[in-house]
């Protein structure tokens, strides 16, 4: 008898044991679940470091973008590709342009929007595509690349004339570049309200025109801002993108919707080239703000590639908080494969890293601490190294530059004007044989 009462007794004890073992178990592998959120992807053109109030702006009024970035985590060392079409295939791809060929992104290349797709996601682009050529080149095309929907232009504005394709087909064009800004956020919102399956996470890919080479406003922003035509069209695309924002809010979106704003490359500040260029309208180029940044567009220097981004998750991205950890659009790949539970590609170079850690919060650093400016300049940590003669688009080439080799240190020299390479030949070393090594991998 005296067995029996121990035993029950000790059974009694255990049971609540084993019970919260099994509700530790059941929390972990919830834990270990993706967490599925709808994602939207808001990419500009050309827009410069310190052009939003929020990155520095004294002139813009940026309230809807503030608002934004007070909401989330605004990322102050995020790094895009020097130029527009190079950008786009290493955020689609997760490669560095060396392998995913920029504007010649081959139909080979696997996107983020077709692995997305494997896991019930639906995916819609609208915008700027430019990887293609800039023609209509059906298996290069969005619909190919695994986008459901697709309405936009193939390529850049440089001529002040764009052609409008819908999913395949050419349905118009327009010379009219102080409308497309809204009208690009007409068929975002569009598709939010009607073309999308309620039921389904979605994948919503907006890459403006604005603000490249030819801008305009439209009559409700143009002449407003004290920021002279360009500030009137990024104080215009802070309005739309606040309509955007309002019909997530509206349809009940917000909560589980992660907000990644960012732009292509930095901005155009050469005003010396394009006065050598014939056929822009009088009076339509104006030039973004690169802020503390050497360079723009084009540049190996910090102004060509580091770009302002901000990240917004309710609930999940920690709100009003800046991060100086290094993060780029190479690493949205494997971040929403982690997110989202697709499989990142094994059967090539993925350049990208997974910073699910960094936008949680959970890591002050994440998981990048290397950058590589195409083959002519790296980042570690917080050093950067530059070869003597690195390479250059044309329009972004400094004349009065000497051909020495550079070293830099960032955090203490944001400017990159306090070259250290005879101070710190070791540290020069370590990274040239970085840079060295990256130019010969595949």
């Amino acid at each position: 008898m005296k067995t029996t009462f121990r035993t029950a007794a000790f059974l009694l004890i255990l049971t609540p044991l084993f019970a919260a073992l099994i509700m530790q178990s059941d929390a972990a592998a919830k834990d270990d679940e993706p967490l599925r959120p709808n994602i939207v992807i808001i990419f500009t053109d050309d827009q410069g470091y310190a052009d939003l109030a929020c990155t520095g702006s004294k002139t813009n009024k940026t309230p809807r973008m503030d608002k934004l970035a007070a909401e989330g985590t605004r990322f102050n060392s995020f790094y895009a590709q020097a130029v527009c079409g190079p950008s786009r295939s290493a955020l689609l791809t997760g490669r560095y342009p060396m392998r995913s060929k920029g504007w010649s992104m081959p139909a080979e290349e696997i996107t983020f929007a077709e692995l997305i797709k494997k896991v019930g996601y639906q995916t819609a682009c609208i915008g700027k595509w430019d990887v293609s050529n800039r023609k209509p080149i059906i298996p290069r095309m969005p619909n190919a690349q695994g986008f459901d929907y697709y309405f936009g232009t193939l390529g850049a504005n440089d001529s002040a004339f764009m052609i409008y394709h819908e999913n395949n087909e050419k349905v118009g064009e327009t010379r009219d570049m102080a409308g497309i800004t809204r009208l690009y956020t007409d068929k975002a919102i569009d598709y939010l309200k009607n073309k999308r399956d309620a039921d389904k996470p979605f994948v919503l890919y907006l890459a403006h025109t604005m603000m490249h080479t030819i801008i305009d406003a439209s009559p409700q922003f143009k002449g407003k801002s004290k920021g002279s035509l360009y500030g009137d069209v990024v104080e215009e695309f802070d309005y739309e993108t606040g309509r955007l924002l309002d019909t997530i809010d509206e349809l009940g979106l917000r909560e589980n919707t992660l907000i990644i704003y960012t732009t292509d490359n930095g901005p155009w500040n050469q005003p010396a080239y394009y006065e050598r260029k014939k056929g822009h309208p009088e009076g339509s180029i104006f030039w973004g703000d690169a802020g503390p940044l050497r360079g723009g567009k084009g540049s190996c220097y910090e102004g060509g590639h580091r770009v302002p981004c901000i990240v917004r998750w309710p609930g999940k991205v920690p709100a009003g908080r800046v991060s100086d950890a290094i993060f780029s659009t190479l690493d949205f790949m494997p971040t929403f494969a982690n997110l989202t539970g697709f499989e990142v590609p094994d059967d090539r170079t993925i350049d990208g890293v997974d910073q699910t850690e960094l936008l949680l919060g959970r890591s002050e650093t994440g998981a990048r601490d290397n950058f590589f400016y195409r083959t002519g300049a790296v980042r570690h940590g917080n050093w950067k190294y530059l070869k003597a003669k690195h390479d250059v688009h044309r329009y972004a080439t400094e004349p009065d530059r000497v051909e020495a080799e550079e070293l830099y240190d960032l955090k203490a020299d944001i400017g990159e004007r306090n070259n250290l390479a005879k101070e710190r030949p070791e540290k020069l070393k370590e990274l040239k044989e970085m840079l060295e090594k990256f130019a010969e991998s595949e």
